[in-house]
């Protein structure tokens, strides 16, 4: 319908992340003929600095992702992002197509390159292939609780749907600012994951240079 009435059409796939999200905004503001907002701007500024200053724990992490399709090729390409290498990214409502795409963007990174996707595929191969190729983070919704418990692996739970916590659907995970909070949650669950391995008063605990 746009199209015939002269309107182009533009598809884009989740907005999540540094250029994602640019991808997006460059589009409107060619469509619109209208300037990115400078408030958009500097949020893009914070995220980049905060993926900077967390480089140190962010770089090498290893991650297996579980969702819808747009989710994990968005997640994917944030991960990627912050220095995440990407080993296995399963959905179960994916197509042979989608496969195909994931597996090229994978490639295309140093951070992919060693991972794999897998279409039509449930939970229960995801838990083969943890068993066999273990992860550092486990990235997807509340089903994946059953993998944690089972394998040991933690649980980053994102996307649709999170039962077991409250609220999670109040914060954007699209654009600069969402792909904030995405980002603090994958820190708050390395840095609860380095706490719970070095709990061992002056022999394995980890300093957060906090004073008495």
């Amino acid at each position: 319908m746009c199209a015939e009435k002269g309107q182009e059409i533009a598809a884009f796939h989740y907005p999540l992340g540094v250029s994602a999200t640019d991808e997006f905004l460059m589009k409107v503001s060619e469509l619109t003929g209208r300037p990115i907002p400078k408030t958009l701007e500097v949020e893009r500024g914070r995220l980049i600095d905060a993926i900077a200053d967390s480089q140190a724990h962010l770089y090498g992490k290893r991650y297996a992702i579980y969702g819808d399709p747009d989710f994990v090729l968005g997640i994917s390409r944030f991960l990627m992002e912050t220095g995440g290498e990407l080993v296995h990214c399963l959905s179960t409502n994916g197509t042979k197509a989608w496969e195909t795409q994931m597996n090229d963007l994978l490639a295309a990174s140093p951070f992919g390159a060693g991972g794999k996707a897998w279409a039509g595929k449930d939970l229960w191969h995801m838990r083969s292939l943890l068993a066999t190729e273990p992860v550092d983070f486990l990235i997807g919704n509340s089903y994946g609780k059953y993998l944690e418990r089972d394998l040991k692996v933690p649980l980053i739970r994102l996307a649709f749907p999170i039962f077991d916590r409250h609220h999670h659907h109040r914060f954007p995970t699209w654009d600069y600012q969402g792909a904030l909070t995405v980002l603090v949650r994958i820190l708050d669950k390395i840095f609860d994951t380095i706490d719970g391995d070095t709990n061992i008063p002056g022999v394995t605990d980890y300093s957060f240079d906090l004073t008495c």
